[in-house]
């Protein structure tokens, strides 16, 4: 038996990580998100790394995700649904299979769940046990947050003292922060009725969720329900159908056909309306709410004039869906020295945009899909944090792709529900509103 077999073998063995009745109600949340009466924050890591499976990070991972939730929550008047990009989100596709440095090559870096980060033969060397690490991270990070549930943090006497905050700065939208915090939390009877529940988790719990991009871990931890006689991925609650994977005969998508979990479908600019309506039916040939949203990346070019097409040909089917924005893998671009980075306008432009072309054509935004860190990144430029280009050095940790750092989140999301408030005073906002960037960079591809 092989290296690969033996792994495989164990993987089988061990227990599931979440339990279907999860996966079934999350599945219902997203249905009512995709009717307009519920809003999806999936947010977290571009890429998890081993070497961040600690309490102290996760537990400020849980904080950013739960103060924008509650931003969200006062600001459009709806529950949030909280999805992490977390607890399995361990690989990513890459454009190269290899890279060259110093006239050396060797296989690109793909996740910690295949290889390593460091150049090194030895670390590059595709590991099938690294699938047991990573399946010990998500099953760490998954029990740490269930485990806060019920620890008091997040008790809502206790959200109002929340900052990650190392060093105070003096910033427009720090001190309008603890403001809208306060007001999210008066606000917090549309969670739970007439009273405001005591602990935000335990009325609406941390679902996860990852790409679903290797699929001998993905079927590992596939398994039959008994009661809903049905397959589910008990890796996690949540998988997403990448840009690189969308072949509709192709095994991801055969895979994904024949899971019970809600499925996210990236959707880029060069899917056609027709690609799309087929991919949708698919995986979703019973029509049901809930069980797929559409993750549109078409960068901040694009967005005005291809979105419209795509929603018109899902109206135009019936097709039961949620709508979601990843205004982050259309907008990479490569700095002179190769460092990618992202321009908080451009993301800012195509997330307003989004927003206000399905407000016009009578659709609901349904969430948005963000690549985020608690940590104080300078990998992202601009936003009220003042992250410049000559800042990305100072502070890039990202391993894959440059995520928004704890301010330029907040600000995301303060100025998304704004946005939201001035539209439904049928004030639409113009694309105009938004200062483009001076100099233009060509995109990099990514998903």
């Amino acid at each position: 038996m092989s290296e690969f077999e033996r792994v495989m073998r164990q993987l089988e063995q061990r227990p599931a990580l979440v339990h279907p009745a999860e996966i079934i109600k999350l599945k219902q949340l997203i249905a009512e998100a995709g009717q307009g009466r519920r809003f999806i924050l999936q947010a977290g890591e571009c890429a998890e790394r081993f070497i961040d499976c600690q309490s102290e990070l996760i537990t400020e991972k849980l904080k950013i995700l739960l103060q924008m939730s509650l931003i969200a929550t006062q600001g459009l008047r709806r529950p949030v649904v909280t999805l992490g990009r977390l607890a399995g989100q361990f690989g990513k596709p890459r454009s190269d299979e290899l890279e060259t440095r110093d006239s050396v090559t060797l296989p690109s870096y793909r996740g910690d769940i295949i290889n390593g980060f460091e150049f090194s033969p030895a670390a590059r060397r595709p590991d099938p046990h690294r699938m047991l690490d990573a399946y010990q991270c998500a099953c760490a990070t998954l029990n740490w947050i269930r485990a806060l549930s019920d620890s008091g943090l997040t008790e809502l006497t206790a959200l109002r003292r929340w900052t990650l905050f190392k060093e105070k700065k003096a910033s427009s939208v720090f001190q309008e922060l603890q403001e809208r915090i306060e007001e999210a939390v008066a606000f917090l009877q549309v969670w739970g009725g007439e009273k405001p529940s005591p602990t935000l988790l335990n009325r609406n719990p941390v679902f996860a969720s990852h790409e679903s991009l290797l699929l001998p871990y993905e079927s590992a931890l596939t398994r039959y329900s008994e009661d809903t006689s049905a397959y589910f991925n008990l890796g996690t609650h949540f998988l997403w159908l990448g840009e690189r994977t969308r072949d509709l005969h192709g095994a991801h998508v055969e895979y994904l056909s024949g899971i019970s979990n809600p499925l996210g479908i990236k959707v880029g600019p060069s899917m056609t309306p027709d690609e799309l309506v087929a991919l949708v039916r698919k995986l979703n040939p019973a029509n049901e709410w809930g069980r797929i949203t559409l993750i549109t990346r078409l960068g901040h070019q694009r967005v005005a004039d291809v979105l419209p097409r795509l929603i018109q040909a899902v109206q135009a089917e019936g097709l039961n869906l949620t709508w979601s924005c990843d205004p982050m893998h259309g907008n990479i671009v490569r700095m002179s020295d190769g460092l990618k980075t992202r321009y908080f306008d451009n993301i800012m432009a195509e997330v307003l945009v989004s927003q206000k072309v399905h407000h016009e054509l009578g659709s609901w935004l349904g969430g948005l899909h963000l690549e985020i860190t608690a940590e104080d990144v300078t990998e992202c430029v601009g936003g009220d944090v003042g992250v410049s280009e000559d800042h990305l050095t100072l502070n890039y940790q990202s391993y894959c792709d440059p995520r928004l750092n704890y301010g330029q989140s907040l600000e995301l999301m303060l100025r998304f529900c704004d946005s939201f408030k001035t539209l439904t005073q049928r004030e639409v906002v113009s694309a105009n509103s938004i200062s483009p960037r001076r100099k233009e960079l060509a995109p990099c591809t990514s998903v």
